[in-house]
C-alpha cells in the first residue's frame, strides 16, 4: 500500500512506498562516496601516480570484465528464492567497500586493475538488484517517477561528493583519502539495506520460476530486448565520457591564455553544476516526458547528447569563452542524462515477464558494462593522440547520434506492432 507523504506542500513529490524512499537515502549515501572519487580518480592516477591516460583508461575499462560476471550473477540471484534482491544488494556493498580500500593503496597499474575488477564486480551485483527492488515496490504508472527519484538521490550524492572532494583536494591534496571515504559510504549503504530494506521478491506460488538457463535463453530470444540492448550500449558509451574522458580533457587540452587546463576546483564546480541541474530537472523531466513513448523520450536524450558533445568540442577549440562552453556542454549533458535513465529502466520493466525481471535488468545492466568497457579506453586513446584527434573525438560522438536515433525509430515500430 502506498504511504502518502505529509501534505506540507510536498504533494508534488511522487507518492511512493516508504522502502523506495529508504532505498533512495541509502543510494544517496553510497553515491556521495563515489562522488569523492569518480571524477578525480583519472586525474590522480595520470598526474600523481604517473600512469598514462591509455593505461588508466584500460584499467577503468577492466571493471567491465568483472562487471559482466557480477551482472550475470545478480540477475540470477535476484530471481532466486534463496538469494533474492536484498542479499544481492548486501553482497554488492561489501565487495565495493573492499575495492575502495584497494584503490586507496594503489601505486601501480596491476593494483589499479585489481581494484577496478573488484569494483566492477560490486557494481555489477548492485544495479540489477536495486532496479528490481524499485520495480517490485512500484506500480507501472509510477515507475518513471520512482526511477527518477532514485536517480535524483544518486545525482544528489554525486554532487555532494564532488563538491566535498574538490574542497578536500584543494585544501590538502590528499587524493587517497577520497577512496577511504568511498569505502565508508559503501559500509553505510550496507547498514541501511540490512536494517531497513525487506526482501521484495515474492514469487507467486502458482507460477513455477523458469530454470536459470531457460530464463536467460528466453530473454536472449526477445528481439525487442536485443534492439534495446544495442541502443543502450551506445547511450552508456556517451555517459562514460562524462566520468572518464571529460575530466582529463578539461585538465590537459583546454588552453586559457598561457595556462593549461581548468584547475581541480574549476572542474569540481563544473561537474557540480552538471549534477545540480540533473537534480533540479530529474523529476520535472520524468513528468514532462511521461506523455511520450520510451523510444521518443530516448530520442530526445540522443539529441541532447549530440548538442552537449558539440559544446565540449567548442570548449577545446574556441579561442575564448572556454568556461562558458564547458558550462553549456555539461548543462545540456545533464538534460540528456535525466531524460535517458528513467525511461530506459521503465522500458525494461515493460519488456520483462515478472518471473524474469532480474534477468532482464541484468541484461540491461550488462549494457553499462559493455559501454564502460568501450568508452574509457576509446576516450583515453583519443587523448593520447594529437590535439586534433582529441578535439574532433567529441564531434565523432555527436555524429553517432544519427545511428542511435535510427535504431530508436525501429524499436518504436516494433513496440507498436506488438501492442496491436
Amino acid at each position: 500500500m502506498v504511504n502518502p507523504l505529509p501534505k506540507l506542500k510536498l504533494s508534488w513529490l511522487p507518492q511512493l512506498k516508504s522502502q523506495v524512499w529508504i532505498l533512495a537515502v541509502g543510494r544517496l549515501l553510497s553515491e556521495t562516496g563515489s562522488g569523492f572519487t569518480l571524477f578525480y580518480a583519472p586525474i590522480f592516477f595520470v598526474n600523481k601516480v604517473g600512469l598514462s591516460a591509455t593505461s588508466v583508461g584500460i584499467a577503468l575499462g577492466s571493471a567491465s570484465i568483472s562487471g559482466v560476471l557480477g551482472r550475470v550473477l545478480s540477475g540470477s540471484f535476484c530471481d532466486s528464492k534463496f538469494w533474492g534482491r536484498r542479499r544481492t544488494l548486501l553482497l554488492s556493498a561489501a565487495v565495493a567497500a573492499i575495492a575502495s580500500i584497494v584503490f586507496a593503496t594503489t601505486s601501480n597499474f596491476t593494483t589499479l586493475v585489481i581494484g577496478n575488477l573488484l569494483m566492477g564486480l560490486g557494481q555489477g551485483l548492485y544495479w540489477p538488484a536495486t532496479e528490481a527492488v524499485v520495480a517490485d515496490l512500484t506500480p507501472t504508472e509510477l515507475r518513471r517517477e520512482a526511477y527518477a527519484l532514485t536517480r535524483l538521490a544518486d545525482n544528489s550524492g554525486l554532487g555532494l561528493g564532488i563538491v566535498l572532494g574538490g574542497v578536500l583536494i584543494g585544501t590538502t591534496g590528499a587524493y587517497r583519502a577520497l577512496f577511504v571515504i568511498d569505502a565508508i559510504s559503501f559500509v553505510l549503504f550496507f547498514g541501511v539495506v540490512y536494517a531497513a530494506i525487506a526482501e521484495t521478491y515474492r514469487p507467486a506460488a502458482k507460477h513455477r520460476s523458469p530454470s536459470l538457463l531457460k530464463s536467460w535463453a528466453t530473454a536472449l530470444r526477445d528481439r525487442r530486448l536485443l534492439i534495446y540492448v544495442l541502443v543502450n550500449i551506445i547511450f552508456t558509451i556517451y555517459v562514460s565520457q562524462l566520468e572518464s574522458t571529460m575530466p582529463l580533457f578539461f585538465t590537459n587540452f583546454v588552453s586559457i591564455g598561457a595556462a593549461k587546463g581548468f584547475s581541480a576546483t574549476t572542474i569540481s564546480a563544473l561537474f557540480a553544476w552538471q549534477l545540480a541541474l540533473s537534480i533540479i530537472c530529474q523529476l520535472p523531466a520524468a513528468r514532462a516526458l511521461k506523455r511520450f513513448s520510451h523510444p521518443q523520450a530516448l530520442t530526445f536524450s540522443s539529441l541532447m547528447w549530440a548538442a552537449g558533445f558539440c559544446c565540449i568540442w567548442a570548449t577545446g577549440t574556441s579561442p575564448s569563452g572556454q568556461l562558458l562552453w564547458a558550462i553549456l556542454g555539461l548543462g545540456i549533458s545533464a538534460l540528456a542524462t535525466v531524460s535517458y535513465t528513467p525511461s530506459a529502466s521503465s522500458l525494461v520493466t515493460e519488456l520483462a515477464p515478472e518471473p524474469q525481471l532480474g534477468v532482464y535488468f541484468s541484461i540491461n545492466s550488462l549494457c553499462w558494462a559493455i559501454g564502460y568497457f568501450i568508452g574509457p579506453p576509446l576516450g583515453g586513446w583519443a587523448l593520447d593522440q594529437s590535439r586534433t584527434v582529441a578535439d574532433t573525438f567529441w564531434l565523432g560522438l555527436a555524429s553517432s547520434v544519427v545511428v542511435t536515433i535510427a535504431i530508436l525509430q525501429y524499436l518504436e515500430r516494433m513496440l507498436r506492432v506488438r501492442k496491436k
